[in-house]
Formats: structure tokens, C-alpha cells, sequence
């Protein structure tokens, strides 16, 4: 008789006679465990083939030995766990829950940026971080010559993250890569220490700083990962300005060809798609998309485009005022009419701050409800994203990763106070505000990504995460 069991990840067979079980009972861990392949094979006609001789009991006692002690050094040796070891090593580290209470209270310990958490949150986004506004950043001013370990130029960075100074995916990682050159070249290592350790340790110590002004985005993490790597496969044999300067070449090369240059790739390969007569429609403000729309005006294509955007940042219409001062032909409206508009429209041009594995877009709050809408219409949806910006994760929903703007925002309208009607409601108990930062567009409602490796189907994204991790610049 044979029976099938599992451990962990692996699949055994157990080898038996009724007459064994019958004779003398023997327990389950002293049973030969046999794993698939030839060696299995072999195992299990020799265990089949004692067991039809029917051996003497100490013939019996002592091969239950041999295969009890079998056993537990393949268990001390764990060569059955390996594998699952490998997936964790390569499984992405924990994100801070912030529901978890015990782990919070030891992050404020450490945190340099003392904040006060939001009291009436809302329940399904309690994980996320939510502050109350307008007390970090006078508390963080005045502890400027406190902060011994913190470079001027990463705080100085962190103060623009915090009041909204900087904005945008690209625009972010380039400020923070920046600051992190003006802290290599200032950098000197501290005696009886090694220059990778307490270098990598020192930019972990900053980017702990940038998390606390702001949530990182995830290109933002692919930078930070990218430069942690380059340290550790330093050369021993480098001085340490040698070393400094490989490093901030290393930034600038960074810079300039996965941002800057990817983004004119990308301009190129777009400006293909637009045709004399489209009505182009666009949601938000985004750098690569401007962009497009300004070279293929250059080159002469006739063209009208239509903003569409939201409250509360309103981004739109720093982008309406630059299309129109250079000539383009604009309409201007709010998400909330993008079904009226959309019949007209002939294709939609999207930013992106990153694109998971599974082709899932994940964008500012709005463009899935503008994707789906061009969906509906069979409208095309052409999304330009970077290839720095691609992300191994998978992602089905706007929950689990999000980030949390401030509920202000939406209770209150600049310049309006005649229909500020939620003015000294805030702080009820029995209202809670929900600012989302962003969205993540699903793969269905995406025709085309179009990157500085060439234009995919969202279904190629996953080469293009592995393209990228070999690229020499990663790697």
C-alpha cells in the first residue's frame, strides 16, 4: 500500500504492507520518507522489496534506526527549507502597519519628525499613515542644529517634501538623488569602520529621514535600491575618494539616462501616435506627457487637447497655462464631465508613477475612472511611464499601498470661504475625511504603455522588470 503526503513545498510517498501495520505497529516518523526522482525510485523498490521478505525484528529495529536518524539529519540540514529561505530572502521587506500600536509607538521613539496622528481616520485605511497638518513642519524648523547625523542638503530636501514644494515621481527622485550626491561628496568615514557599511548605513539613516516627511514613491525605492547596490559592489581596493567619486558619477549617470533620457525616448516613440485632427485628452499634470504634446506642436501637427482634472491639487491647470502660452488648442474641465467630453476625444495620453508587474497602472487619484471611461467609449489609452518607475509588485487594489493626503484638502476650498459649509465640522467624532493620493488603473483598460524600451502591451510588463534588473546600470 502506498499513501501521498505533503511537507511544506514537497510531495513524499510512504511504502507499506497491511501486514506490517497488523504484526507490529511502528510509528509514522520511523516510516522511510522517500522525495520524486530516480533516487526515489531505487528507495522504494528496495523498501517494497524487504518489506514482501518479511525481515527478522531486529533486521526491523535497526532499519528504523537508520531511517529515523535519515530523517533528522535531513531536517537539521534542512534541505527541505532552502527553498522556502530563497523566497523570503527575495520577498520585499514588511511595510509599517500602522494599526499595529506596538510597532508604532517604537517608530516614534526613533522618529525625527514628532507628528500627531489624525483622530478621526477611516477604519479600512487605518494600516496608512495620517497626520494631523500644519505642526511638523515649525517643529522640524526648529530643530535644525539638533540634527547632528542629518546632511543639510537631505533635510533641506525633506522640508520641500513636507510643505509641497516638490512635487511629482520624476521630480522627487531627482531632488532626493541630489541630496544624496551633496552627502557622498561631504561624507568622510569614521575610524575603525569600513566605508560601505557605515555609508549604506548613513543613506538608510536619511531615507528613514524622507519617509517621515513623506511616503517614498515606489521609483523612488527602485533609486534607493539602485544606489545601495553600487555601494556594496564598491572594490575594497578603492580610496575613499575614489570611491566618492565612482559613486556620484554613478548618481549622474542615474539621472541622466533613466530620467532624463528615457523621458525623450519616450517623447519620440509617442509623438507617432498623434495625428493631424486628434482630440487628445490628458488627466493631471504629468511631466512626460507635457512633454509630447509640446513636441508634436513643434513639429506642426495640428492637434486639440482636452485637460481634465480634480480637486484638491488641481495640477491641470499649471499644465492648461503652459499649453496655452505656447499655442496649443485646450479645453479645460473636471473629471466629473469626462463622459461628456470622452465621445469626442480620439485617444487619451496618461502619466504614471509606476507600473506593477501585472500591468496594473498605478497613478494619481482620478485615472482609473478616466481609463475606464475611454474603455467604455473604445477609446485608446496610452500610458508613458519610465522603465525606472516598474516595480516586480503585484498590486489588484488602492488599499493595501496607498498614501494619504491631507483631509483639509477636501473640507475646505482656497478662496471660497462662502461654501466652506464643513468649517468647524472637522473634528467631529462622526465625520472622517479620506484624501487618496492615488489609484491603480487595472490592465483592461490600458491599450499601450509606451516606455524608453519601446511601446508594450501590458502584458509585457514583466519583461521589462527583468530587462531592466539586468541592465548594467542595476546589476
Amino acid at each position: 500500500m502506498s499513501v501521498l503526503l505533503t511537507y511544506g513545498y514537497s510531495v513524499y510517498l510512504v511504502y507499506f504492507s497491511f501486514e506490517q501495520i497488523l504484526s507490529n505497529f511502528v510509528p509514522v516518523d520511523h516510516y522511510v520518507f522517500l522525495a520524486e526522482g530516480t533516487k526515489a525510485s531505487s528507495a522504494a523498490s528496495k523498501v517494497v522489496t524487504s518489506a514482501n521478505t518479511k525481515p527478522s525484528k531486529a533486521a526491523k529495529s535497526s532499519s528504523q534506526k537508520n531511517d529515523g536518524s535519515q530523517v533528522a539529519a535531513s531536517e537539521k540540514k534542512g534541505g527541505d527549507r532552502a527553498p522556502e529561505k530563497d523566497r523570503k530572502k527575495d520577498a520585499p521587506h514588511p511595510r509599517m502597519q500602522y494599526d499595529d500600536k506596538s510597532r508604532v509607538e517604537k517608530a516614534k521613539k526613533r522618529a525625527v519628525v514628532k507628528q500627531t496622528e489624525a483622530r478621526n481616520r477611516v477604519e479600512l485605511f487605518r494600516h496608512l499613515p495620517q497626520y494631523e497638518h500644519g505642526t511638523q513642519l515649525p517643529d522640524l524648523e526648529t530643530k535644525f542644529f539638533e540634527l547632528d547625523p542629518m546632511h543639510p542638503a537631505v533635510y533641506k530636501v525633506g522640508l520641500q517634501y513636507l510643505s509641497g514644494d516638490i512635487r511629482g515621481g520624476n521630480a522627487r527622485c531627482i531632488a532626493m538623488f541630489q541630496a544624496f550626491k551633496e552627502a557622498i561628496k561631504d561624507y568622510s568615514t569614521p575610524p575603525e569602520k569600513t566605508l560601505i557599511r557605515d555609508l549604506t548605513a548613513r543613506i538608510s539613516s536619511y531615507v528613514s529621514f524622507l519617509i517621515e516627511c513623506r511616503p517614498l514613491s515606489i521609483s523612488m525605492g527602485n533609486a534607493i535600491k539602485f544606489l545601495k547596490n553600487r555601494i556594496a559592489k564598491l572594490p575594497l581596493a578603492l580610496s575613499e575618494s575614489e570611491a566618492k567619486s565612482t559613486l556620484m558619477l554613478d548618481i549622474d549617470r542615474f539621472i541622466n539616462e533613466k530620467i532624463i533620457l528615457s523621458e525623450k525616448v519616450i517623447v519620440k516613440h509617442a509623438v507617432t501616435k498623434i495625428r493631424d485632427g486628434d482630440v487628445l485628452l490628458t488627466y493631471g499634470a504629468s511631466s512626460v506627457v507635457e512633454m509630447i504634446l509640446l513636441h508634436a506642436h513643434e513639429l506642426g501637427k495640428h492637434f486639440h487637447v482636452v485637460v481634465v482634472d480634480s480637486r484638491p491639487k488641481l495640477e491641470g491647470q499649471l499644465l492648461l497655462r503652459r499649453l496655452v502660452r505656447k499655442g496649443l488648442s485646450c479645453t479645460y474641465t473636471h473629471v466629473n464631465a469626462v463622459s461628456c467630453i470622452m465621445q469626442d476625444v480620439t485617444r487619451v495620453f496618461l502619466g504614471a508613477s509606476s507600473v506593477l508587474s501585472n500591468g496594473t497602472v498605478y497613478s494619481r487619484v482620478g485615472t482609473a475612472c478616466v481609463a475606464m471611461v475611454a474603455h467604455a467609449f473604445h477609446v485608446p489609452v496610452l500610458v508613458c511611464c519610465e522603465a525606472y518607475k516598474f516595480h516586480e509588485r503585484v498590486q489588484l487594489d488602492s488599499i493595501c499601498f496607498n498614501e494619504l493626503g491631507n483631509p483639509d484638502a477636501i473640507s475646505k476650498v482656497q478662496g471660497r470661504k462662502e461654501i466652506n459649509y464643513l468649517d468647524g465640522l472637522v473634528n467631529q467624532e462622526n465625520l472622517q475625511l479620506l484624501n487618496l493620493i492615488y489609484d491603480a488603473t487595472p490592465s483592461d483598460y490600458v491599450s499601450m504603455i509606451i516606455t524608453d524600451y519601446g511601446m508594450i502591451p501590458p502584458t509585457s510588463v514583466p519583461v521589462i522588470v527583468r530587462e531592466y534588473r539586468r541592465d548594467h546600470l542595476w546589476s
